[in-house]
């Protein structure tokens, strides 16, 4: 959310359309990204909510403004305009998306010139120049210009092909329930999907900015109608993706949904036997499990903050190949180091066709654990004073306090409970190697942060 010392939250800038995040705020936004790119090309895209034109031509108009010249690609999935960045070699791109959130919420993606959003110390920089009120706009003869680029999502798709075996999962015939939620994954998924050979049953496809189908967030909970089609249509399996398409959940042929962790764990698995002593980049959200495979199959886990952005900045500094959250984001270096829901669908295909097992028994094969996750109110502002307080009552206990605090218990279970950088919330994440281990840990630590955050209000 927009505050008076920090615009860019865990992923971009995010508001509430004309109460934080207005027109007025979006061109100086604008301004401020085209006085830090200094006359640079950038590309400018955006999703399918209602608002997201409106702010697109704020934002262009402050791009202009400062000299910029924008390559207005429209309406496209977030990892598309990614790759069109490094494609067309660009030297950065403006996203308009608020991914996952609600309707009534938009926000602002800043991207470098290899497709990466841009690193803390970058958009700290963009908030000096917002804050101190540092733009230089240009004189009036040396204005940016606009033109538009087709083609973005034509180049992303066989962009993807190359890394999958196209002829061999073309033979099989997968029947897919693709999930669009209403936005922008109809326009690229069931397309790619296609031209690999799959039949496509398509649900919550037409573009609709107030997402009538399903909440935009591809939770469990949300997915209730996928996992039913793919059990009617006999479909080989069904993949749901979120606001701006660059995550992924994925739906077994008998109607099963799995967290993000399970998915990120095959692709893991199958990655680290063709790769191994690979560095594998995940955030201290993701399941045991990932550690798991990763001392299976010989790789090095490099744990992080919870952030898409921290991810793909690590794996740039590392060089590493492959990341992964449990919320359905994938990252395969070699394409485009980041998260990417149609490049994940294909990975997941390319797994199937090349071992002829279904989902069910690939995802079967793997160490089970449990999940469980939980959301809690809480004002930004109280944020840093409960989680000082959280830490105060576990410390005696084994806790890891990269991002939030996680806390590790011998029998393998863990609960992690962090502040959302995007919403007003504290997330919970509890695992256990029994169902009811994680949901009693869910339950108890959110009395105990609920508890905390009622004694900070009195």
């Amino acid at each position: 959310m927009l505050d008076s010392k920090r615009l860019f939250g865990t992923n971009g800038i995010r508001g509430i359309v004309n109460r934080e995040l207005t027109t007025e705020i979006a061109i100086k936004i604008g301004s401020v990204i085209g006085a830090f790119f200094q006359h640079g090309n950038l590309i400018v895209g955006y999703d399918a909510r209602t608002s997201s034109p409106m702010l697109a031509k704020a934002i262009i108009a402050g791009l202009n403004a400062t000299g910029c010249n924008v390559l207005l690609a429209g309406m496209a999935p977030t990892p598309a305009l990614q790759y069109a960045v490094k494609n067309r070699k660009t030297d950065g791109a403006v996203i308009i998306t608020a991914s996952h959130n609600p309707p009534k919420y938009n926000g602002i993606k800043v991207v470098w010139n290899d497709g990466i959003e841009l690193s803390r110390k970058q958009e700290i920089d963009i908030e000096n120049k917002f804050f101190n009120e540092k733009i230089r706009y240009t004189e009036w003869n040396n204005l940016g210009t606009i033109r538009d680029i087709p083609g973005v999502i034509d180049d992303y798709i066989e962009a993807i092909k190359e890394h999958v075996d196209s002829a061999r999962i073309e033979k099989k015939g997968y029947h897919v329930v693709v999930d669009a939620a209403n936005s922008v994954a109809s326009l690229a998924a069931p397309r790619l999907l296609r031209e690999l050979g799959c039949k496509v049953t398509s649900i919550n496809a037409n573009i609709d900015g107030t997402f009538p189908g399903r909440p935009p967030e591809p939770r469990p909970e949300n997915l209730e109608d996928c996992a039913l089609i793919v059990k009617a249509v006999g479909a080989d399996l069904g993949v749901a993706y979120d606001g701006d398409a660059d995550r992924s959940i994925f739906v077994d042929e008998n109607g099963k949904i799995y967290w993000g962790d399970k998915t990120f764990a095959l692709v893991e698995k199958y990655f680290l036997k063709r790769n191994p002593s690979e560095k594998i980049i995940t955030p201290v959200s993701s399941s045991t499990l990932i550690k798991d495979i990763a001392d299976s199959y010989k790789g090095e886990i490099v744990w992080t903050k919870v952030g898409s952005i921290t991810v793909s900045q690590t794996m740039k500094r590392l060089k590493a190949k492959l990341g992964g959250e449990e919320n359905g984001g994938i990252f395969y270096g070699p394409h485009q180091s980041v998260r990417d829901g149609a490049m994940a669908t294909a990975l997941i295909l390319n797994i199937m066709a090349t071992t002829d097992k279904k989902l069910s028994k690939l995802l079967g094969e793997l160490p089970k654990y449990f999940i469980e996750k939980r959301k809690v109110e809480c004002q930004n502002k109280l944020k840093e004073r409960v989680l000082e307080k959280l830490i105060e009552q576990v410390s005696r206990l084994n806790i890891n306090t990269i991002d939030g605090v996680k806390i590790l218990f011998k029998d393998k279970s863990a609960i992690l409970i962090r502040p959302s950088g995007t919403e007003p919330i504290y997330r919970l994440y509890a695992e256990a190697k029994t169902e009811s281990k994680a949901l009693q840990l869910v339950q108890e630590y959110t009395l105990k942060l609920k508890r905390i955050i009622d004694s900070l209000n009195n």
